[in-house]
This record gives structure tokens, C-alpha cells and sequence, in this order.
């Protein structure tokens, strides 16, 4: 095999633009949908956490499959690209569609419309994401090359997931205000505004995507005799190193993501202020940059030092001591953001590192897989990434919503606030409790059995990564 020409600057710019536009969209959804549905149009908590579950369940068996279609696709623009666009643009169309629910619908209607929404947003979702992620070991081989390019994709994803954590309620805000006028109702200035701010979303990321199809040509995949669905499967169940993979990413991503579906509701209705979304946004303005930051700066200096284990547990760590000290200052009597800053560094510089990681791990089973079973699968193993990540958010989002069910947190229980905008002056003082409870010591629990597992089963050591690349190069 000849020696692969490397990578281009335009590239690599495309391809994290692309990862730019794809995690805006995916933020938007997996932060605000249970909010949208719960707390602005009113959808009963415990039968959103249902719909959020079933749609996952539904993942269980697309993403597989979807996985498996991109593998067998054979066109003159590659197996990747034709899914990448087709999926981007039904994407787009779903989310604006998701976030613009007509107002005359309520009860039954209402349910039906969050569940035929949310689970077609997350087909034509993984349509997209599969082939995305498939091209990180498509267009790389083993070792610093992948690293580099899974770290700037991640970097870019942070950018696009920071800018909609930080930008959301603010734009909520001022586009519902402007649009439906700002003497409306708390709910429906809500409304409006998440219904455009989903459109603007929408027309961001079909625009950034077609950068990536447009420069991103596959060069390293290896033609192969197309396998049945049976021994695509077969080979995804014999990788041990990527089921060990998965289920780190499953526990991982619940941890975190459980947090960032609650941690609205904790600014809303414990934090409080007529103003405090303010809050929200000023927290979620140095998470997001602190997480940026560990991808950009703090991976690559603790990479000189550590191998990408001991900095996965490093990391690990954080987060845990972070959600620790989150717990003891929620019981204070605070009322500055600012200090919240503290264990929102040791947790947003935690979760920025373990995207990358678990990234670059995940790619690294799939040239361990193709010495093992002979086969190369990055489109079935990346979409087990789609499903995980998916996962994760549908058990969060559902361990969120009976929260919010058992410890009666919503807009319906606190109607006599709206006029302040102080939600946080009717909320009882063990639904408080009960709120910051679940949103951190879940959190811990999840991430110290991720912990163990993965260091229990993960063999892949920065030196056998790089063994494993020699001899499937030397195979070709």
C-alpha cells in the first residue's frame, strides 16, 4: 500500500465546521426538547420521559441498521458523503418542524406530535451522524493522525454545543419577545422564540455540512467483499474492545447529560431571580469555554506528560470531584453565579477530554477489529457511537422527567410567578433538596462504575495502537 498523502488544511477546516453545525443541532435537541414540550407547551413530565425512552428504544435497532445501509452504499461520491447530505437536510426540516408545535394542539395531540417528531428527528439524526464520525478512521491510520483530526472534531463539536448552550434562552428571549411582542405571556414568548431560534439552527447547519461534502473525499477505507447483515453484527459482538468502548460512553454520557437536562430547572426554580436566565447563560458562557479549552489546550499539554488512559482517568476524577463540590455549594446560601464556577471548571474541563477520548478510543477498536475478525467496520462500530450517545440522553432525559414529576418542578406548579419571572419563591424546599440530590449523585455513581469498568477491560495502551496500525498496514 502506498503511503497516504496527509490531510489538507481545508480539510480539516471542513470537517470541523461540519462538526460545528451537527452539534448545534444536536445540543438544541438533547438540552431543550424535554423543556420545550414539559415546561413551555405543558406535555405531562412522566409521559415525555416515556416518549424520550421509546424513541431510544426505536435507536436500538436504526442505528445498527443505518450503520449497515452506509456500509453496503457504493456511489461515485463515496459511502459516506450521499447519507451525510440527505440526512443533514431531512434533519434540519425535522428540528424546525419539532420546535414549532401549533398552538391549538393540547392533550393527546400534543403527546402524539413530541412523540412522531422526536423520533424521526433522531432517525434522519443518525443518518447524518453515523457516516460523520465513520470518516475518522476513512481518512486516517492509527496514532497521532486520528488523534489530531478525532481532537479538532470534537474541539469544533464544543463550539457548536457551547454556542447553543450559551446563546439559547437569551435568543429565546429576545426573538419571542420581538416577535410575538413583549407584553405576551412567559409561555408563549417561549414559544415563538424557540420556534425561529430552531429555524435559524436548522439553516446553520445545512450550510456548515455542505462544507464537509464538498472537500471531505474518503482515502483510506479498504475494499472489501460487502458482508452479510449476520457477519456485520457477528464482528460488532466479537470486538470486546468496543463493547468495553460503549458501555463507558453509555455511563459517561448519562452522568453528564442528566446534569445538563436539570440544570435549567435548578437555575429556574432553586437559583431564581426574575432574571434568571441571565445566570443560566453566564454559567453555561464558562462551561462551554472551559470545555472548548480542555479540548484545544488542556488534552494536548496533558497528552505530553500521560497516556490517553491515565488521562481518561484523570478526567474521570474531575468530574467527580466537581459534581462533589456542586452538591456542597447548592446547600449554601449562594447567590452569585460566579461561584458556581468553580465545580463547573472540574466538570466541563472533564467532559471535554472524555469527548475526545472516548472518540479516538472508539476509533481505535476499529483497526483492532479489522486484525481480529478481518474485517474493517467503521460504519457499524461509529454507529453503536450514534446509539450510545442517544441512549444516554434518552435514560437522562427520562431520569430528568420523573425528577421533575416527583418533586412537582414545572411552570404549571408555579403559574403565580409568571409575572416576576421569580419561579424559585413557590418551589417547596425539599423539591430544592430532591433536585440537587439527582443531578449530582447520579451523576458520581455513573461515572465511578465507568471508572472501573474501563479500567477492568480497555487493553488498547497508546503502544498497541500503534502496533496494531503496523500490522494492518503491512495486511494491505
Amino acid at each position: 500500500m502506498n503511503e497516504k498523502k496527509k490531510l489538507s488544511f481545508v480539510e480539516k477546516l471542513s470537517y470541523g465546521v461540519g462538526a460545528v453545525g451537527k452539534d448545534m443541532v444536536y445540543m438544541l435537541s438533547a438540552s431543550y426538547v424535554l423543556y420545550y414540550f414539559q415546561d413551555v407547551l405543558g406535555v405531562n413530565a412522566v409521559a415525555m420521559g416515556i416518549i424520550l425512552m421509546v424513541a431510544r428504544v426505536f435507536d436500538a435497532f436504526n442505528d445498527p441498521v443505518m450503520g449497515i445501509v452506509v456500509a453496503k452504499t457504493r456511489t461515485r461520491w463515496g459511502k459516506f458523503r450521499p447519507w451525510l447530505f440527505i440526512g443533514t437536510l431531512t434533519n434540519a426540516v425535522l428540528l424546525f418542524i419539532m420546535f414549532s408545535c401549533p398552538p391549538t394542539l393540547d392533550g393527546a395531540g400534543l403527546v402524539a406530535y413530541a412523540a412522531v417528531t422526536y423520533i424521526l428527528w433522531g432517525v434522519t439524526y443518525t443518518m447524518m451522524d453515523i457516516p460523520y464520525w465513520s470518516m475518522i478512521p476513512a481518512f486516517t491510520e492509527g496514532g497521532r493522525e486520528r488523534e489530531n483530526l478525532t481532537t479538532l472534531a470534537r474541539s469544533c463539536a464544543g463550539v457548536g454545543s457551547a454556542i447553543i448552550t450559551v446563546v439559547t434562552m437569551l435568543a429565546v428571549q429576545w426573538l419571542g419577545s420581538a416577535i410575538a411582542g413583549g407584553s405576551a405571556a412567559a409561555r408563549e414568548i417561549e414559544r415563538t422564540g424557540f420556534k425561529y431560534f430552531a429555524l435559524i439552527v436548522a439553516i446553520i447547519f445545512v450550510v456548515f455540512i455542505l462544507f464537509t461534502c464538498f472537500a471531505i473525499k474518503e482515502k483510506s477505507t479498504v475494499n472489501m467483499q460487502t458482508a452479510s447483515v449476520k457477519q456485520m453484527f457477528g464482528a460488532l459482538l466479537q470486538n470486546d474492545q468496543t463493547m468495553t468502548v460503549v458501555v463507558a460512553i453509555v455511563l459517561i454520557n448519562t452522568a453528564v447529560y442528566i446534569t445538563s437536562n436539570l440544570v435549567i430547572y435548578f437555575f429556574k426554580y432553586d437559583f431564581g431571580g426574575s432574571g434568571w436566565y441571565n445566570g443560566y447563560t453566564l454559567f453555561n458562557i464558562f462551561g462551554g469555554a472551559i470545555q472548548i479549552l480542555s479540548m484545544m489546550l488542556f488534552f494536548p499539554l496533558l497528552r505530553r506528560k500521560f497516556t490517553s488512559i491515565k488521562i481518561f482517568f484523570i478526567a474521570l476524577g474531575s468530574a467527580m470531584v466537581g459534581y462533589a463540590v456542586l452538591l456542597l455549594l447548592a446547600f449554601t446560601s449562594m447567590k452569585n453565579v460566579f461561584i458556581l464556577f468553580i465545580p463547573a471548571f472540574f466538570i466541563f474541563a472533564a467532559s471535554g477530554v472524555l469527548q475526545v477520548l472516548t472518540t479516538v478510543f472508539l476509533a481505535n477498536t476499529v483497526d483492532y477489529g479489522e486484525l481480529k475478525n478481518n474485517r474493517r467496520d467503521e460504519s457499524v462500530i461509529f454507529s453503536m457511537q450514534t446509539f450510545v450517545v442517544k441512549l444516554a440522553s434518552g435514560v437522562a432525559a427520562f431520569v430528568a422527567s420523573i425528577t421533575l414529576a416527583v418533586f412537582s418542578l414545572s411552570s404549571d406548579a408555579v403559574t403565580e410567578a409568571e409575572q416576576t419571572m421569580d419561579f424559585s419563591t413557590t418551589v417547596a424546599a425539599s423539591s430544592k433538596v430532591g433536585l440537587r440530590m439527582v443531578m449530582t449523585l447520579l451523576p458520581i455513581a455513573g461515572l465511578l462504575v465507568a471508572f472501573i469498568w474501563f479500567k477492568k477491560k480497555y487493553i488498547l495502551t497508546d503502544e498497541k495502537v500503534e502496533e496494531i496500525a503496523r500490522q494492518v498496514r503491512s495486511r494491505r
